[in-house]
């Protein structure tokens, strides 16, 4: 049940997300940075976490889930090293994530031999 959850909620996102981008002017990179404002905002405000508990990966691995991470990776590094945990907590949190979006698109690259659209 917990698979069909998630398949659920993230196809959902993914389906709110291709309504947005059909039925607005929004270029792809404006919309991806109102989903990690949305998963910060959801976090500030006590939603986020008991929402991608229930979610499970559904919700945690969309650019929501992003925004959410960068958020407690900040607000937790301010609480221990003061103001210079603004510069470096969201870092710190999320590093694994792009790491891992950099080599495997990197790697996919390679493989596939991406082409420029014209």
């Amino acid at each position: 049940m917990d698979y069909l959850i998630a398949f659920l909620v993230g196809g959902a996102i993914c389906a709110a997300v291709q309504i947005l981008m059909d039925n607005t002017k929004l270029m792809p990179g404006r919309i991806m940075v109102i989903l990690v404002c949305l998963g910060t905002l959801l976090g500030f405000l006590g939603i986020y976490e008991p929402f991608a508990q229930w979610a499970g990966a559904g919700a945690s691995v969309p650019l929501v889930g992003f925004g959410n991470t960068l958020a407690k990776g900040m607000k937790k590094a301010i609480d221990e090293e003061g103001m210079i945990g603004l510069f470096k907590g969201g870092f710190t949190a999320s590093a694994v994530g792009i790491s891992a979006a950099l080599i495997f698109g990197y790697l996919s690259s390679l493989i596939f031999s991406p082409k420029m659209k014209k």
